[in-house]
């Protein structure tokens, strides 16, 4: 069985928007100190499934333990703003 990746232009389309997480998490040996890491992927508000996975295998995975995660959401392109274009004309 095959699966077909999405292009980032088919899931906008689709509904998917660009999220970007700042998770903040204490370093192992000097858990007195907090250290950042920036991730971005296309995920679809409101459940946002690929940042809970993501976040499910930081706390499964990673040794430094999560102590809070900002994230933002933007959808960039929207169904009904895309339209396609066959022609086109040019004036000199």
């Amino acid at each position: 069985m095959q699966t077909t990746q999405l292009t980032e232009t088919e899931k906008m389309l689709k509904g998917y928007g660009l999220t970007t997480a700042e998770l903040f998490y204490r370093i192992p040996d000097y858990r007195n100190v907090l250290n950042t890491f920036v991730w971005q992927t296309y995920d679809l508000a409101p459940d946002y499934p690929e940042l809970f996975r993501f976040i499910e295998f930081w706390q499964g995975q990673i040794e430094g333990p999560l102590h809070s995660v900002r994230f933002t959401h933007r959808k960039l392109i929207a169904p009904g703003e895309w339209r396609n274009v066959v022609g086109e004309f040019r004036l000199h």
